[in-house]
């Protein structure tokens, strides 16, 4: 173990109360106090010589997430890209002080708010029965059924499109999008406090969409937004 190296999880303003420090990937983490940001950090990880592993990435990922949420509950941090590290306190210091301002103004951003992801999944047109129909009758009805098919995914697109634009109006609502084949998730940062009004929202936006499986996941850190 190389005492050297600081596996570093998260940046906060110098706390003037007692955190509970959790446990991190091999030992509890460390706050290191600078003189008005601080570091979280486990020591002794060298990240470079776990690439080649991929149980031991797999475990550091989780780790770095169970880690920063069970802080974010206490405070506001500054979240980290997965593998930052230090070489020394030293290092860290000078980088905190020469991002002092960087940081502080990006801990002010998300002070007091919680991201929410919403999820879209697109629900799947109901299996028709087999046309039992022959000659143009046949044709005919397999057409009536590719029509419905197509209007089933125009009408889909539609309720997806009229969404995010319903999403994207909400007056200082700022909004991250992942626009997938499988899924659509579009992540919310909202103030704490706002939860109610979220899950009240999120009736509302269930109804218009009635091609779409709506799901609203636990609060995160604020992941996407720093």
């Amino acid at each position: 173990m190389d005492l050297n190296n600081f596996y570093t999880y998260a940046f906060l303003e110098t706390p003037s109360f007692p955190l509970t420090l959790p446990q991190g990937l091999a030992s509890q983490v460390m706050l290191i106090h600078g003189d008005e940001l601080s570091a979280i950090v486990e020591p002794g990880i060298l990240f470079e010589s776990l690439r080649n592993n991929d149980e031991k990435i797999i475990q550091m990922a989780v780790s770095h997430d169970r880690v920063i949420r069970e802080l974010y509950q206490q405070t506001t941090v500054l979240p980290l890209r997965f593998g930052t590290y230090f070489v020394s306190t030293e290092k860290l210091s000078i980088h905190l002080k020469s991002h002092y301002q960087e940081y502080r103004d990006k801990i002010k951003q998300i002070d007091g708010k919680t991201e929410f992801a919403l999820k879209l999944i697109p629900r799947q047109p109901e299996e028709l029965a087999p046309v039992e129909a022959r000659g143009r009758n046949y044709f005919l009805a397999k057409k009536q059924q590719y029509q419905s098919y197509q209007n089933f995914s125009l009408d889909q697109a539609k309720e997806k499109a009229n969404l995010i634009d319903l999403i994207k109006n909400i007056n200082q609502l700022p909004v991250f999008i992942q626009d997938q084949e499988a899924e659509v998730k579009i992540y919310l940062l909202i103030n704490s406090q706002d939860k109610i009004w979220l899950l009240e929202k999120f009736l509302s936006w269930q109804q218009s969409c009635p091609h779409w499986d709506l799901f609203l996941e636990d609060c995160l850190p604020p992941y996407h937004f720093i």
